[in-house]
């Protein structure tokens, strides 16, 4: 296991403690929640960069990181759902592009790394979070389910554009 792929693995140590402080009410509670989500996001960009600088890009980390991504991203999602923040079947439609796309790479004979769209799903799902997690005045709840619904958006195009055929 290389450096990147720890920190990559270490993320995962996160979404427990995430998921148990989103069901306390507590501003305090909400404010911990976001710095773990933050901080657990960030090393994301973390791993992916020392993979590249230290030259330590392996097959693993190519199955790891976007696994660890989806589990932080749906996780909270979850919850949000049960704390009746955010519709389930938007969170199904997500749900239902990762499902699709890692059945799709299961079939590839290399792990190809995110494109652009893919990356930015993943900020836009991180934005969203962010932002549904955090304990804003109630002016914020549209523009909070406008983010929300943009990553859905974000999410369906990038799985569109992952499963096109590429132009020979």
């Amino acid at each position: 296991m290389t450096l990147p792929n720890w920190i990559t693995f270490s993320r995962l140590l996160g979404i427990p403690f995430l998921l148990y402080g989103l069901y306390n009410p507590t501003n305090e509670a909400k404010w911990i929640c976001l710095t773990i989500f933050l901080i657990a996001a960030l090393t994301d960009w973390l791993d992916g960069y020392l993979a590249r600088k230290l030259n330590q890009i392996s097959d693993l980390g190519k199955f790891l990181d976007p696994l660890v991504d989806k589990l932080l991203v749906l996780a909270p999602l979850l919850v949000l759902i049960e704390l009746g923040r955010i519709p389930a079947w938007g969170v199904f439609l997500i749900f239902g592009r990762e499902l699709a796309i890692a059945g799709w790479r299961v079939n590839q004979t290399t792990i190809t790394g995110a494109n652009i769209w893919g990356k930015l799903k993943t900020v836009s799902q991180i934005i969203a979070i962010a932002i549904l997690i955090a304990p804003l005045p109630e002016v914020w709840q549209i523009p909070s389910l406008i983010a929300f619904w943009v990553s859905v958006a974000l999410t369906l195009i990038s799985g569109g554009i992952y499963l096109l055929p590429e132009k020979v």
